[in-house]
């Protein structure tokens, strides 16, 4: 599985009206490790950055002045996209100053050749309801260092997000109890199997009140379907344990 984060600067905030890319940064990940396979662009926007945005990550136009602008560099862009899966935060943002750039060439949207897009702040608001989930909070709240950021780099950015997206969604490796041994998944994916033999985890007993409560719900169950609820009849054994016996 090969998946793709991407980030981008911009002079502004608004594709719409004007503003344009002057950085492009994507970090690839096959099958949840990074390759090192990495994309890295400076571009020249053909018009300077706002104040705010110059403030956020400090390229000035004069810096741009002789990197390639964005019709020189579009085609590598595509052809090192196409077919992955792409990881964004705040994918609207990005993608509206993507399309507009291939829209100037006569292009279909960014994602027509991609396989995908997560969006990690959309993920980040269905795990965080009520928090703040930028790119800071999220390296702050899942232990990413990010202490070297004193500027908004796309490539940087993108490392940063790659970091906060693996832990993001580290549980979605399997978890099992044989030691010192690995295990590949249908996705393909060889991950190391985890010892549970080292956690030790309490048994926590119902209450008096809790086990009066609960036979007060299965009571009520009886009466509506005048008989006995099958929480309160015993397993019958399966074929297994009848043949041991």
């Amino acid at each position: 599985m090969r998946q793709l984060i991407l980030d981008t600067e911009t002079t502004g905030l608004n594709a719409r009206t004007g503003d344009r890319l002057l950085e492009i940064g994507c970090v690839e990940l096959v099958n949840r490790r990074l390759t090192g396979n990495n994309l890295h662009f400076y571009i020249n926007p053909e018009r300077d950055s706002d104040p705010g945005a110059l403030a956020v990550h400090g390229l000035t136009t004069e810096f741009l002045s002789d990197k390639p602008k964005f019709a020189e560099i579009a085609e590598q862009l595509r052809e090192y996209c196409r077919g992955a899966e792409i990881i964004i935060h705040n994918a609207a943002f990005d993608l509206g100053f993507l399309d507009m750039e291939y829209s100037r060439l006569g292009w279909p949207p960014f994602m027509e050749h991609c396989a995908g897009l997560i969006d990690t702040l959309l993920r980040a608001r269905e795990m965080f309801p009520g928090r703040r989930n930028s790119l800071d909070a999220l390296c702050e709240r899942l232990g990413v260092n990010n202490a070297h950021r004193t500027l908004h780099g796309a490539l940087l950015d993108a490392e940063l997000l790659a970091d906060v997206y693996l832990a993001m969604t580290r549980g979605q490796e399997s978890l099992v109890i044989d030691e010192g041994e690995s295990d590949q998944g249908n996705d393909g994916v060889t991950r190391e199997k985890i010892s549970l033999r080292q956690f030790e985890l309490p048994v926590i007993l119902a209450a008096a009140e809790e086990i009066e409560l609960h036979d007060g719900v299965l009571n009520g169950i009886d009466k509506g379907i005048k008989g006995t609820c099958v929480w309160r009849k015993e397993p019958e054994p399966s074929e297994g344990e009848v043949a041991a016996a």
